[in-house]
This record gives C-alpha cells, sequence and structure tokens, in this order.
C-alpha cells in the first residue's frame, strides 16, 4: 500500500498501527532535508536566542559571586570601623586621656574650673 492509498481511506478504518505509522511518515517529512533547508533561517534565529540565554546566565552567575564577594569585604571593612571607633572611644576616656598625660609631665587640676571676666561688658 502506498502512502496516497492510506491517505485516501477514511480515518475509521485506519488500524492503530497504521496510524502510527502514518504519524512517522509525517513527521519524517516535516524533519526532512527539505523542511530543514527551508527553516535555515528559524533555526539560526533559536540557535542565536540559546547562545543569548546561556551567556546571560553565566554572566548573572559571575555578577552574583562578584556581589556575594564584595559584601564579605564590605562586612570585614565594617568590622575594623566599628573596632577603630571603639578603640578611639577608649582611648578619649578621662582616665586614659590622665595616663597619656602623665607621660608627658602633665597632671589634671585639683580645682574646679572658673572664668574669668573683665569689668567690661
Amino acid at each position: 500500500m502506498s502512502s496516497e492509498e492510506i491517505n485516501s481511506q477514511p480515518q475509521e478504518a485506519l488500524t492503530p498501527a497504521q496510524r502510527v505509522r502514518n504519524d512517522w511518515r509525517s513527521l519524517l517529512e516535516k524533519v526532512s532535508y527539505k523542511a530543514i533547508v527551508n527553516n535555515i533561517p528559524f533555526l539560526a534565529f533559536v540557535v542565536l536566542l540559546c547562545v543569548l540565554y546561556i551567556s546571560n546566565s553565566h554572566r548573572a552567575i559571575e555578577m552574583q559571586r562578584e556581589a556575594n564577594a564584595q559584601n564579605k569585604i564590605l562586612k570585614e571593612l565594617r568590622w575594623k570601623y566599628m573596632d577603630a571607633k571603639s578603640q578611639l572611644m577608649y582611648v578619649k576616656t578621662e582616665t586614659q586621656v590622665i595616663k597619656r598625660a602623665e607621660g608627658i609631665g602633665l597632671k589634671p587640676s585639683l580645682l574646679p574650673a572658673y572664668k574669668i571676666t573683665t569689668g567690661k561688658k
């Protein structure tokens, strides 16, 4: 039986095996060399989209890794800043200032601070 005779028979008369063969034949006709040659622009477009998709995925992963590295550096710098700030606050306390001043020969005043005023206003 040729494919023309099978196609001319009504669909109800076809057995399941004949339907499968017809499906395979129609699929092979669609995937034939001529069909591929006729669809080269479409296939090139699909390949271009695939390449762009893959390149975009790689770029996004690279950017995410870089952002994670920058966040890690930022955390470390923040900890260094907080440490330096706490050390500075400790050094500026009155007891520490007095200890450092004694090193160069200065002593804290025993009298309270007072204001000097002149007679003119």
